[in-house]
């Protein structure tokens, strides 16, 4: 069981930058990754950034060079770092975590954990 609390997210002017975080919690779970996904409005949902457990990062091609993700493993914690903002990055922003599953020392395969969402809004 996993619990995810994301932070940050506000409005800022075009050119200005924001930090998401995201602390997941709970019980008898192994992070395989943790990322960031967003979904503007009328839109689908589309990566942003992810980081596995080994320390791969994967950037979508929008904004590389832009966006950092970071990861503070002894808290289970992912963060993203979002410089050089654009109008086009506005969206709601959603931290995902693959996790193995246990119970009583047996992993029971992966599962799929999303946080609430947070709204970023970048005007012109």
């Amino acid at each position: 069981q996993v619990q995810l609390v994301e932070s940050g997210g506000g409005l800022v002017q075009a050119g200005g930058s924001l930090s998401l975080s995201c602390a997941a919690s709970g019980s008898s779970f192994g992070i395989i990754a943790m990322g960031w996904y967003r979904q503007a409005s009328g839109k689908q949902r589309d990566l942003v950034a992810t980081r596995t457990n080994g320390g791969s990062t994967t950037y979508a091609d929008s904004v590389k060079g832009r966006f950092t993700i970071s990861r503070d493993n002894a808290k289970n914690t992912v963060y993203l770092q979002m410089n050089s903002l654009k109008p086009e990055d506005t969206a709601v922003y959603y931290c995902h975590v693959d996790a193995n599953r246990y119970y009583g020392g047996k992993s029971y395969g992966t599962g799929a954990y999303w946080g609430q969402g947070t709204q970023v809004t970048v005007s012109s």
